[in-house]
């Protein structure tokens, strides 16, 4: 099929674990897809303890065996391509006409279990992530709209006021476990706020687990039964703003004037809350121990926004909150740094490679003053005007509460105690534990 813009048609073998593929629950008739092409002989496992701990040390390797574009294998051995060029995943991004991102063209499919822990991240749903085209602007077109309207002065307000509930409630003790305490749950209480939902109650929180297991799933997780339960919350976010909208992202998409189904809106709310709590939560953690680990910042980090400014723009340079992204897929055979990339193949974008690519900094001086990197992706599937502007605005607020609350914060073990997450997804710290003089009142 060349025509990337065209109807795809559902094909047998596509799981319907999600429940999403077709509203109606009907599969379209198609011919059976061709058996799985094989993997490539040279294809290295996305997995294990160096790409969980120095996952650039594995990028470099790669990009020294393979160059820009290499032959993986994802989970159960499925293969795929890991984009490690800046230049290269600049072209994929840029050229939705040869990488789209409707997963049902994937050549894969038939290999797919239906308890696949990666199906939510390619599993097709009705949702702004797989739209292209004429649909896709319309989809984007309403979540830019519904954001524009966040004011984002009032934005930071509500951050500063549940920056300090979160401080408030641990300040007293002089220790506290910040992930947990501090950089999930503030940016989660933003966005569900955003969105009209009631901010700190029990099923908030629910929600703040289930989006972290579906999106980054941990060793006994079932990230599937997470993402149906993350699903029947927001469809009833939907049904409570149709029966009583307010001033919120919610109504807002569900009043505009494209008129988008129920089921759509559900969808795309699930990607604005995902992209605003996990990875932001990440980018807060990620700031806050450079800031605590990094000769450079200390002498500058109580009270210094122009410090804080340079640490966040640095993490997203060096330790982005999302490492790789899953993916593209290609529409006819063509050319990718060297590759011969077959229709239906899979590209993972990777973000974090790109942004240290030798090519881009050949002094090996990464210049993370300029914001040209690919933390928020590129082309027409980047993340949505103003969504990262509302990030800053969250991540920030955050680490300058925390500053100016806890002068004196120090980590509580030492800088090569701390461990990362096992995700090749996402870059974030187990935990991040820290000590301070205790405030009282």
């Amino acid at each position: 099929m060349n025509d990337p813009h065209a109807p795809y048609p559902e094909a047998p073998g596509v799981p319907d674990t999600l429940g999403a593929l077709d509203p109606s629950g009907a599969h379209a008739q198609a011919p059976p897809p061709p058996r799985c092409p094989a993997a490539h002989p040279d294809s290295v496992p996305l997995s294990g303890l160096e790409f969980q701990q120095t996952p650039s040390q594995l990028y470099r390797s790669l990009r020294r065996e393979h160059g820009p574009v290499a032959p993986v294998l994802l989970d159960g051995g499925i293969p795929a391509w890991l984009v490690l060029g800046y230049s290269e995943v600049g072209y994929v991004t840029s050229h939705d006409e040869l990488f789209a991102r409707d997963s049902r063209r994937w050549n894969q499919w038939p290999a797919i279990p239906t308890d696949w822990p990666l199906l939510p991240y390619v599993g097709y749903q009705p949702s702004v992530l797989f739209t292209e085209g004429a649909e896709h602007q319309r989809r984007a077109g309403v979540i830019t709209r519904a954001l524009e309207a966040v004011d984002q002065f009032e934005l930071g307000h509500d951050c500063r006021q549940i920056a300090e509930q979160l401080i408030d409630a641990f300040a007293g003790a002089g220790n506290a476990e910040l992930m947990a305490a501090y950089a999930h749950a503030l940016p989660m209480r933003a966005a569900v706020q955003m969105c009209g939902m009631p901010a700190g109650g029990a099923d908030t929180e629910e929600l703040v687990r289930d989006l972290r297991v579906s999106l980054d799933a941990g060793e006994g997780d079932d990230p599937v039964s997470a993402y149906l339960r993350v699903q029947e919350r927001i469809q009833q976010l939907v049904k409570d703003k149709r029966a009583r909208p307010g001033s919120d992202v919610t109504s807002r998409m569900i009043g505009h004037p494209a008129g988008l189904a129920d089921d759509e809106i559900v969808q795309d709310l699930i990607s604005i809350i995902a992209a605003a709590q996990q990875p932001t939560a990440n980018w807060i953690c990620n700031t806050l121990r450079l800031l605590l680990t990094d000769d450079r910042f200390a002498l500058n980090v109580s009270g210094g926004r122009l410090s804080v400014g340079q640490a966040l723009n640095e993490v997203l340079w060096l330790d982005t909150p999302t490492q790789n992204f899953i993916g593209r897929w290609a529409v006819r055979d063509t050319q990718l740094g060297g590759r011969h990339i077959r229709a239906g193949d899979c590209l993972v974008l990777g973000l974090a490679a790109a942004n240290t690519d030798p090519q881009l900094w050949p002094e090996g001086h990464i210049g993370a003053e300029n914001s040209a990197h690919l933390s928020f992706s590129n082309g027409e599937h980047r993340c949505p005007y103003p969504a990262p502007l509302l990030a800053d605005v969250i991540a920030r607020t955050a680490v300058e509460t925390l500053l100016e609350r806890l002068p004196d914060v120090v980590l509580a073990v030492e800088p090569d105690e701390l461990t990362w997450r096992p995700s090749i997804w996402m870059r974030g710290l187990t935990a991040l534990p820290v000590e301070f003089t205790p405030v009282v009142g």
